[in-house]
């Protein structure tokens, strides 16, 4: 078919057409969508995208390939004649909508969305979908659903197969939220569709339908592993040797960094990693890396990512500054340890952008002593912080000081 032609729901300039399928395939097309799938003249979905819009589809039919990925360049390969893309819901939603529209101008394509898993699920339970929290887990670790677990809270996740509850169900019970009733709705629009509600602690290795979404109703336990939304997680939710920025250290320190939405952060010298994971913990669009030289510390912190819900976590092992070559440049920087080694703080004051934030602590008058030649230097703005813990003196109680901590918090022109 020459490139120059333009099936009559589609326009010269919007040669791409994304639709959004559900379990009712044709019968829940509205007739814009049908339009557009039966004029394309290539059309690409998973096989059961394909076979939902089969007696619509007059183009040529394309299975996505493995790896996916490779997909997208055949697509954008068709530019020019009527392309249409099958998804399931709605594409921009977790879906390949979103990916092609990474690669095509959106004066390009056309997205016909259809009621999304979310959508459905929320409308199935009577749920009202602003009080819920919605996550997806398709292809994605489990653990994210971990900060999301709060008392009476209300959550709809996206699952990868029938195996997908039972996984998610053990994780709720092994850290106390076994009493959550969990609705796993099953082919969600289709002819087939169904719902099952059980406890958490009830599941065990239950396998259900492999298109299913799961609801949850959270219920903690007295033992529950509760992630505050506040900075300053308390210590005792990080499995450390010692080497952690202390709980309300790491709060006055995130509080300098001052995280905004979609911002890098380097932790260098990350110890337990609790600095790197409650900058990600802020928010989902929030990136980190952990440069750490200690490899036992450096597992630690792989552990500590996936047990604190932010999986997404990337580790560098490594001591700075030879360690921080490469990586992409950051909107902020943590200087935890071995700030004091030769070149590291020259070069993270180097690598930030402008208007980036540098926060560094010390303990040790050698690092304290750098602090004050880069403040005198530089500016920013110089911390004493010094925190006192009551504890019994004997058969009474008496206050014990913690090491006082020097911080240097400095915003690049």
């Amino acid at each position: 078919m020459p490139s120059s032609y333009v099936a009559p729901g589609f326009t010269t300039a919007k040669w791409l057409a994304v639709v959004g399928i559900g379990e009712d395939g044709v019968e829940g097309l509205g007739t814009t969508a049908q339009k557009l799938v039966g004029e394309a003249a290539f059309v690409f979905g998973g096989a059961r995208h394909l076979e939902l819009a089969r007696d619509l589809i007059r183009g040529e039919a394309h299975s996505w390939p493995t790896p996916f990925d490779s997909g997208m360049a055949a697509v954008l390969a068709l530019r020019g004649p009527p392309v249409c893309v099958l998804a399931s819901g709605d594409p921009m939603q977790f879906g390949v909508g979103a990916t092609l529209a990474r690669l095509v101008d959106p004066e390009e394509m056309i997205v016909v969305p259809a009621p999304s898993a979310f959508s459905l699920a929320a409308a199935r339970l009577g749920w009202a979908q602003q009080d819920v929290e919605t996550v997806s887990l398709h292809g994605r670790p489990i653990d994210l659903i971990r900060p999301l677990l709060h008392p009476s809270r209300r959550i709809i996740a996206l699952t990868s197969d029938g195996a997908a509850p039972a996984a998610i169900a053990q994780l709720l019970a092994e850290t106390g939220f076994g009493a959550s009733a969990l609705h796993v709705l099953e082919a969600l629009g289709g002819g087939d569709e169904a719902t099952h509600r059980l406890r958490a602690d009830e599941v065990g290795e239950r396998a259900f339908v492999t298109l299913n979404t799961l609801a949850i109703e959270v219920a903690a336990g007295a033992d529950a592993r509760i992630l505050p939304l506040a900075a300053g997680l308390p210590d005792a939710l990080f499995e450390h040797d010692g080497q952690i920025t202390k709980r309300e250290i790491r709060a006055l320190t995130l509080s300098a960094l001052g995280p905004r939405r979609g911002e890098l952060l380097w932790d260098i010298g990350a110890g337990s990693g609790s600095v790197a994971i409650e900058w990600m913990l802020a928010h989902p669009s929030l990136r980190a890396i952990a440069i750490e030289a200690d490899a036992t510390r450096a597992v630690r912190i792989v552990r500590n990512a996936l047990a604190l819900g932010v999986p997404g976590l990337q580790l560098v092992e490594g001591a700075a500054p030879a360690g921080l070559t490469g990586l992409p440049m950051p909107d902020a920087i943590f200087v935890g340890g071995g700030g004091s080694d030769p070149g590291v703080m020259d070069a993270a004051v180097a690598a930030l952008r402008s208007g980036g934030r540098l926060v560094a602590n010390a303990v040790t008058l050698e690092m304290e002593t750098l602090l004050l030649g880069l403040h005198a230097r530089l500016g920013g703005e110089l911390t004493r912080i010094a925190v006192s813990r009551a504890s019994a003196i004997g058969s009474m109680s008496g206050w014990r000081p913690a090491m006082p901590v020097t911080q240097w918090a400095w915003t690049k022109p």
